[in-house]
C-alpha cells in the first residue's frame, strides 16, 4: 500500500491529466462529451487496475501508461455504447476492434467510428491504443501471454456487443452466446460467465507477468485460468450489485438482477468468493492475488450505493460476515480514499 500510495495513484493521475487534456480537444462535442465523462467518472478503474504495477516496479513506466490507456479505452467506449446515437452491432464491434488492436503490436489502426454519425475525435482513440501497442513492446515476455490477453480482449468485446443491442435481443443473444461456451464452465450460471467476459482484471494480470523474463505459455494459462472466471466475474458481479438500483430507473441490463432472490445472491456471490480465493492459491505469490480479491470485495461493498439499497445492504452483510483481517483493512482503506477524493474535490 505504501508503493500504491507513494508512486502508483500519482503516476495515474498523471496520466489521465494527460488523456483528459487531449479529449478536451477533442473536435466532435458528443465524443468529446463522452471521453470527458469516462475519465471523470471512472477514474477508479484505472487506479484499482494499476495496482499491478506495485508488483513489478521497475517496469511501473510501462505497465502503468499501458494499464491506464487500456482501461480508458474500455471506459471510453462503454461510454459511447451505453449512451449511444446506434444501436448497429457491427459500430459495437468496429469499435470494440480498437481493443484487440490494442493489445496487439502489430496491427494497423483502423476507423473505427466508420458504422456512426459522430467520427472526428482528433485521433484520441488512435492514440490510446498506438499508446498500448508501445508500451506492450517493451514487456519482455508479452509473446508468451498474448494469446491468453487476446482471448479475453474478444470475450470482452463480444459482452460490450450482445449487451449494447436493441433491449429486446439483448438477452436471446447472451443466452446464445454462453451456449457457445457454457460446456468449459459447468459450474456457472450464463449471467456469471457472461460478467466474467467484462473484467478487464485478467488482461492486467497477464500484463504483469510479461514484465518478467522468460515466462512461458503455459504459465500464462494457468494465470488466465486463475483469474477466468472466478476473480474476474466476482469483480463484475459486485459491480452490478450495486448498480442495481440505477440500471433497473435507466433501463439497462444488470446481471445480479437475474438472481432470484437477495439469499441466491448472497450464496452465489460468497461462493465465487470462495472459488476465487481457492484458484488464485495456485499462482506464485498468492497473498499479492488475495490482496486484490478482499480489496474487490470491501471496494465495492463499503460504496455508498450499496448502503442506499436495502437488498444490498443485506447482501454485504452476509458477504462480510467473518471478514479477514485484510479485508477489513481494505473497507477501512477504500473509505479513506473516498473522503479523501470528497475533499479534493470540494
Amino acid at each position: 500500500m505504501y508503493r500504491v500510495y507513494r508512486y502508483i495513484l500519482p503516476d495515474v493521475d498523471a496520466e489521465l491529466t494527460r488523456w483528459e487534456r487531449r479529449a478536451e480537444s477533442i473536435p466532435d462535442p458528443e465524443l468529446r462529451k463522452q471521453a470527458l465523462a469516462s475519465i471523470h467518472s471512472k477514474r477508479f478503474h484505472c487506479q484499482g487496475g494499476a495496482v499491478y504495477a506495485a508488483a513489478q516496479m521497475e517496469y511501473r513506466h510501462v505497465l502503468i501508461p499501458l494499464i491506464v490507456a487500456l482501461q480508458t479505452i474500455s471506459d471510453y467506449l462503454d461510454n459511447l455504447c451505453d449512451r449511444s446515437t446506434s444501436l448497429d452491432p457491427d459500430d459495437f464491434r468496429l469499435l470494440h476492434q480498437s481493443m484487440l488492436d490494442a493489445v496487439n503490436p502489430s496491427a494497423s489502426v483502423q476507423d473505427y467510428y466508420a458504422y456512426r454519425q459522430e467520427k472526428d475525435d482528433g485521433g484520441y482513440l488512435e492514440a490510446l491504443v498506438r499508446t498500448c501497442q508501445t508500451c506492450i513492446c517493451m514487456l519482455p515476455s508479452y509473446s508468451a501471454v498474448f494469446h491468453e490477453v487476446t482471448r479475453l480482449v474478444s470475450l470482452y468485446g463480444d459482452l460490450q456487443v450482445y449487451k449494447h443491442i436493441r433491449k429486446e435481443l439483448r438477452e436471446q443473444e447472451l443466452l446464445a452466446w454462453w451456449e457457445r461456451h457454457r460446456h468449459g464452465y459447468p459450474d456457472l450460471l450464463w449471467n456469471e460467465f457472461a460478467a466474467a467476459t467484462g473484467s478487464t482484471l485478467g488482461m492486467f494480470t497477464l500484463f504483469m507477468i510479461a514484465a518478467e523474463e522468460g515466462v512461458t505459455a503455459d504459465r500464462a494459462d494457468v494465470i488466465k485460468d486463475a483469474y477466468f472466471p472466478y476473480v474476474c466475474g466476482l469483480h463484475i458481479l459486485l459491480d452490478y450489485l450495486i448498480d442495481q438500483e440505477e440500471d433497473r430507473i435507466g433501463g439497462d441490463l444488470n446481471f445480479c438482477s437475474y438472481y432470484k432472490d437477495v439469499g441466491e445472491t448472497s450464496e452465489r456471490l460468497s461462493r465465487m468468493v470462495s472459488q476465487a480465493r481457492l484458484h488464485i492459491g495456485k499462482l506464485p505469490n498468492p497473498r499479492f492475488h488475495r490482496m486484490i480479491i478482499e480489496g474487490l470485495v470491501a471496494l465495492y461493498l463499503s460504496d455508498p450505493k450499496a448502503r442506499m439499497q436495502g437488498a444490498v445492504r443485506l447482501v454485504t452483510r452476509d458477504v462480510m460476515k467473518k471478514s479477514p483481517l485484510m479485508r477489513i483493512f481494505f473497507w477501512v482503506n477504500s473509505i479513506f480514499i473516498r473522503k479523501k477524493q470528497e475533499v479534493t474535490l470540494t
